[in-house]
């Protein structure tokens, strides 16, 4: 699992997961567990030049909190993108 870092305490994250199911899945598990987050987008992520929906990702938009994100937060969101074989990335 890489690591990702953030410059921005404000900015966006995306856990990119790679179906629908793991994405609704992690949503679900992110507001049970977080849910000053408030409510989370779920959006489907053609691959470039990509049509056929068995090659798309499956994006959870996560705002941030009021308080901005901590380090112990966004590793949080890591270990929950990589428990539904996905990842982490800033918007």
């Amino acid at each position: 699992m890489t690591e990702n870092h953030t410059t921005d305490p404000h900015a966006r994250q995306l856990l990119v997961l790679p179906d629908r199911d793991a994405a609704e899945e992690a949503a679900e598990e992110l507001s049970a567990n977080h849910p000053d987050l408030g409510e989370l987008e779920i959006v489907r992520d053609a691959l470039a030049g990509e049509d056929d929906a068995e090659d798309a990702q499956w994006l959870v938009v996560v705002e941030p909190p009021e308080t901005g994100w901590t380090p112990t937060r966004l590793h949080a969101l890591d270990t929950l993108a990589a428990d539904y074989e996905g990842w982490r990335e800033e918007s």
